[in-house]
Formats: structure tokens, sequence, C-alpha cells
């Protein structure tokens, strides 16, 4: 089971407590403050007809290939604001800024958001050096920090030190023994090679699979990491090929997926089973190493693939599909950082129509109050679930092959709080 420090003061309950209880709109539309509830409370950010948010995003730099998601966020609140009416009548302005992958970038633009915009939140704080970076300043200055676009197990591991940030995507620890449990069913006697970037961000689920696999048959036999600022992975995955590995665990980010990718397939004389992380599976990092060059790789999602066609009925993909046509024409709505944009809005919604104060206070108690809450695109069984001691919103994953053109989800999902 996960390990997990956390450590909730009694204090701490108490003002979520409070904070939960305070009072929202009335019939009219107006706030009810002023019957004291909530009284005392951050109102910065919000009136009774506006909600400003903000966002961070490498939209230059190396990790670039994220800078797309901002834009499925964007279509998502400008439907919300266009058909309806906002949320509690309140409608979303919504900034993003470029940090280029910088955390010193990163927590300027924080301070720009927070003191120049005077945002109500930042949502969706993108990567895990740089979102860590921003969760300092952020619970100093008691600035909410939600659904960090990030899957480090930090955002969820001490809320009695940082109360205001919330991760939302499966953690890196989780997604680490997912895979562990794959190979230790399937591959029992597995000789491992793994790549991973030198941060948080990789070492986490670094640490996820390597706690997972050990005391069984399956083996670390060769390990390479790289910077985020490094030009390419080539060096790295030529000192892995001469392992002996017969499994490969490509733990990137996209630009690095695709090098990864690429060498693995240009060097015939080393085939292992290739899994490749959640954040870097996306048909935009597959397709220019071309889909004939990356069959049967496997990896674990929490969203349904907008280019799967067993996805093409579905309600939820349908709205999408209308909507970014509508609100943000011209984009490829196939492309998954779209549909995480998306969908991560949409769990915004959720949190912020859960209000019951109308403040930053009354946002944190209601992203860490949520039950069973379905989010738009999220995978059949995946649900938001938190509490004031459950900083992890999704832990519920499922295993998928590529093949052919699109990934082909396999077995069950797998709540990563309920595996063994």
């Amino acid at each position: 089971m996960r390990t997990r420090t956390i450590r909730l003061a009694a204090v701490t309950a108490a003002a979520l407590v409070a904070a939960s209880a305070c009072g929202g709109r009335g019939e009219d539309g107006a706030t009810t403050a002023g019957d004291g509830a909530c009284q005392g409370q951050q109102t910065t950010g919000i009136t009774d007809d506006a909600i400003k948010l903000g966002g961070i995003y490498p939209l230059s730099g190396p990790t670039s290939a994220y800078g797309e998601i901002p834009k499925g966020v964007k279509a998502y609140f400008d439907y919300l604001n266009a058909e309806k009416g906002g949320v509690n009548g309140r409608k979303i302005e919504y900034i993003v800024r470029d940090d280029g992958y910088q955390p010193p970038k990163s927590v300027e633009e924080a301070r720009r958001l927070n003191e120049q915009d005077n945002v109500f939140s930042l949502f969706q704080t993108l990567g895990t050096p740089t979102s860590s970076a921003v969760m300092e300043y952020a619970n100093q200055r008691q600035v909410p920090q939600v659904f960090v676009s990030s899957g480090a197990s930090k955002w969820g591991a001490d809320p009695v030190k940082y109360p205001w940030t919330i991760g939302w995507q499966p953690s890196y620890l989780s997604e680490g023994r997912i895979y562990g449990q794959y190979l230790e069913r399937e591959r029992p006697s597995a000789k491992v090679a793994i790549l991973y970037q030198n941060d948080d961000y990789g070492k986490d689920l670094r640490t996820g699979f390597v706690e997972e696999i050990a005391g069984s048959g399956v083996t670390v036999v060769a390990e390479q990491t790289y910077e985020a600022t490094d030009p390419s992975v080539d060096p790295q995955m030529r000192n892995l090929a001469g392992s002996g590995a017969d499994v490969f665990l490509n733990i990137t980010t996209p630009k690095f997926g695709s090098q990864a990718l690429a060498a693995d397939a240009a060097n015939t004389a080393w085939n292992p089973l290739h899994i490749i992380n959640n954040v870097a599976s996306s048909n935009t990092v597959l397709k220019p190493v071309g889909f004939d060059k990356v069959q049967n790789i496997v990896s674990a999602a929490f969203l349904k693939d907008p280019s799967d066609p067993q996805w093409a009925d579905d309600p939820e993909m349908a709205l999408y599909e209308a909507k970014m046509a509508q609100y943000a024409p011209g984009l490829d709505t196939k492309n998954a950082f779209y549909s995480l944009g998306w969908a991560s809005a949409g769990a915004m919604e959720k949190a912020l129509a859960a209000m019951q104060c109308p403040t930053r206070e009354g946002l944190m108690a209601a992203v860490r109050g949520l039950t069973d809450v379905r989010s738009d695109l999220l995978l059949p069984g995946v649900t938001m679930n938190t509490g004031p001691q459950d900083g992890y919103p999704i832990e519920t994953l499922q295993l998928q092959r590529f093949q052919g053109e699109r990934w082909n989800l396999f077995g069950e999902p797998i709540d990563t709080r309920k595996a063994g």
C-alpha cells in the first residue's frame, strides 16, 4: 500500500468543516455571506457574477507540447460561460501564463497571477518541479492551487503543511505500482531497464515501481536518468540497450518519450516489452515515431482517448467533439492534450459548484470533500474522491496496449487504494 505522510491537525480539520458549512447563494443569486458564516474568508477573484482562474503552463521550452492543454481548458470554460451561464451564475475568466518549465519563472507567474491579476485560484499549474516551487508560494499566501497537472505524490501527502494545494490525476507512485503488478503477473522473471527524468516526477514513478517489485522475480538491471534541459536521450538509450533487459520502462515527458520510442524502434537488436508512462502516451507522441514502430507498447489511462473509435457514440465524447469544434475551431479534437484540458476543466466546474462558501476557503473545502464525483471523459469506473486526509482525487487506472492506430484497454480498472 502506498505510504502517505498525512497528519491532519484538529485545527485544520475544524477549519475545513467550518468552511464546508458556509452559506452559498440564495435563490436570487446573491451571496449569502452576510449571515456571518463566511465572513472573514478570502473573496479575492470572485464576485456575484465572475470567477477568475489562473493557469501556468510551459507554452515554450522543452516541454511545450503540454502547452496544448490549456486550449482544451479554455474551450470548456467558453462553452460553460456561453451555454450554462458559468457556475452558479458566475462566468469564468481564465488567464494562462507561460513559465517555460522553469521553476523560478513559475513562481514569478504565480505571483503575477495572484498579486496583479487577483485570481481566485491557481488552476492546473503544470509540471512537478514547477508546481513544487509554486506550492511554497501558494501556501504562504493562502492561495488555492487546485488540481495540479502532475501526478507527484506530494500534492496530497501533507495537508497540514500544504492545505492550499491538491492534485488531480493519479499519482506517479500509483502508476508505477500498477506496472510492477503487471510484470509480476505476466512476466514474473522480467529484467527491466528504466529511463526516468531526474526530478520528483521521474523519481516518484520509479519509486512506485521499485517498491512494488521488491521481493519478486522482477529485477531492475539498468537505469539511466536525463535532465529536462538535455537535447536528447540517445546516449541513455544506447546504454540501456546493452543491459540485456527484456522490459523497458520509459518514464519521460512527451519530447523525450518520442525520442526513446524512436531509439528503441531503430535498434532492431533490442526488442524489449516497452512500457511508457501515461504523460508521454498521447498519439501526438507516438505518431511522429510511426504507429507501425510502436505496436504492443503498454501504458495506463484514466481518461477516454478521443482517437479511440470505441467512444464514437459516447455522449460525453460527442459533447466534447461538438463543443471543441464550436469554441476552439481548427484544433484536432483527437489530440489527447485537448481532452485532458476539457476533463480537468469539467472537474473544476464540479468543485466550484460544490462550494458552500464563495471564498477561497470554501473552494478548498469543496475539493477536499468530493465523493464519487464524475467529470466528463473519465473512463468508466473512475470517479473523484477526496477527504480531509485524502488529497488524491483520482486513484483508478486501467492498463492499455497500442495496436493498429489506437490504444486498446485491457483488464479491469484498478483502484490503487485497494490494490495490494
